[in-house]
């Protein structure tokens, strides 16, 4: 749910060295700061937002017609629902949500808004190096045009942009931050490469050694976001559907027949914008990992914590390691503080059981120790969301039910930005365009599917081990390298 670079295509550094940089926690301030935190996304808890909209209508009833039907109310969806409707205002758009806006991933990430649409750029030299300038281009638009957008439809979702700091916590992390700031400069890219010094002026942590600023990233409130997307397709005459999830679609004269659990809607064209959640095309199951990525919220923070630990410019922060954290400030000064863990369950299995987890503890003692001078701040907040992870990193495309349905899927959480630009890939292949978009590779091959159960637990569980294992050591072992000529990977 944050950006950054792959582990696929990092180059690693060379001296081995084990070293636990969160060893020094206190068990007993850990412990305590968890007491009170309910199991609550923070964005969407309606004791702490009130600016949370009532309820949208179920779908009921079968004689619905529609221009476009958008199965999913998330951010693709509400984007796709948004562009088609400015291309068309005499459009009859509705889109249909299986529960409440913004309880997906959509509501429940960490807000990091990047402008890659190849899960960084060592992903997508990779993978696409003749393309990158143009994946690049469109995905610099793509934020001036999100941001364009806020600002046309009076969206209020805290966007700004701090820019983001990567930071080494361990000997084993050093080379990243010096490849990571030298690739991108490189391909002409801002950033800026600090020392350990300078990196603590800016954020005061005794485990900092060092790291590279990008001033690209924005950073969001998603569920706010969310709320304002569906307020702006209702502008424009869009209807939304909660409480609708679709269970079949089925091929219906020149259109397609969208059933839902209550109703049903005859649709000229269909977009689908599930993220990780099987819904009504099974056909995606084998590209997608569902995996769980899991957050904590703190207090807000007093001017005392703010001065123990500075960060007076509200970057996002990230760090180098495989398994990774990323944690932002707050505009009322709370820490979001997430990542690290990624964790699969046999089978795919998404239930909200599954949401809390001693991932929470972990993520806590990584918290005070990143920041030992916050002992006794407390999180009042802990949640998990699924993110729709693929082989490749990046989100993939395609058209079903005779081109009558398009998807856009796969964001492996950098979906908060590149999901309009999933959203408009989908409109163009449902309008049979041939544009700059679809002539992506990106856009025209798929990723490798994953291997069926039993085997795609177990590796699944191979490369959690052996990440691990290269975070602590440096070593990049043979599954990973087989992984590499491969192309493939596990990562959130």
């Amino acid at each position: 749910m944050s950006p950054r670079l792959s582990h696929l295509s990092r180059l690693r550094s060379v001296a081995p060295e084990v070293f636990d940089p969160y060893a020094a926690a206190d068990p007993a301030v850990v412990a305590a700061s968890l007491a009170d935190a309910v199991p609550e996304v923070y964005w969407t808890d309606p004791a702490q937002r009130p600016m949370r909209p009532d309820p949208r209508p179920v779908l009921h009833g079968t004689s619905h017609r529609a221009d476009l039907v958008v199965i999913g109310g998330g951010f693709t969806g509400l984007w796709a629902a948004l562009q088609a409707l400015e291309d068309d205002p005499s459009a009859t758009v509705v889109v249909l949500e299986a529960g409440r806006l913004g309880t997906g991933a959509s509501g429940r990430n960490g807000g990091f808004v990047s402008a890659s649409l190849t899960h960084g750029l060592a992903q997508g030299v990779a993978l696409w190096p003749d393309e990158l300038p143009t994946l690049e281009r469109l995905g610099t638009d793509n934020i001036a045009g999100l941001e364009a957008s806020l600002t046309g439809y009076g969206i209020d979702a805290d966007f700004h942009r701090p820019g983001e700091l990567t930071l080494s916590l361990t000997p084993n992390q050093d080379g990243a931050i010096t490849e990571g700031y030298e690739l991108h400069r490189a391909h002409g890219l801002a950033g800026e490469v600090l020392d350990a010094d300078a990196a603590r002026a800016r954020v005061n942590s005794p485990l900092y050694r060092g790291g590279w600023f990008d001033p690209s990233v924005a950073l969001v409130d998603p569920a706010r976001l969310v709320w304002g997307l569906a307020a702006a397709v209702e502008s424009l005459g869009g209807t939304i559907h909660e409480g609708s999830p679709a269970t079949s679609l089925d091929v219906d004269g020149a259109g397609v027949r969208v059933t839902t659990t209550s109703g049903a809607i005859a649709a000229r064209r269909v977009v689908v914008g599930t993220n990780a959640y099987p819904g009504v095309l099974k056909r995606l199951r084998p590209f997608i990992l569902p995996v769980y990525d899991h957050v904590l919220m703190t207090e807000p923070l007093t001017a005392a914590h703010l001065a123990a630990i500075g960060w007076q410019g509200r970057e996002g922060l990230t760090d180098a390691g495989n398994q990774f954290h990323y944690y932002r400030r707050t505009l009322d000064d709370r820490v979001l503080f997430g990542g690290f863990d990624a964790n699969y369950h046999f089978r795919g299995r998404i239930d909200p059981a599954l949401e809390q987890s001693a991932s929470h503890d972990l993520l806590a003692r990584h918290f005070f120790a990143i920041f030992p001078q916050l002992a006794g701040l407390r999180f009042t907040h802990r949640w998990a969301g699924v993110i729709d992870t693929t082989s490749r990193f990046t989100p993939f495309f395609g058209r079903t039910h005779g081109g009558r349905v398009a998807y856009a899927v796969g964001y492996t959480g950098l979906g908060v930005g590149s999901s309009r630009f999933g959203a408009r890939v989908a409109l163009d292949l449902l309008r049979g365009r041939d544009t700059e978009r679809t002539r992506l590779a990106m856009v025209r091959r798929k990723p490798v599917p994953f291997p069926p159960e039993p085997i795609r637990y177990a590796a699944v569980r191979a490369t959690r081990a052996s990440l691990a294992a290269e975070d602590r050591t440096g070593q990049r072992n043979f599954w990973l390298r087989t992984l590499d000529r491969l192309g493939v990977g596990f990562d959130s």
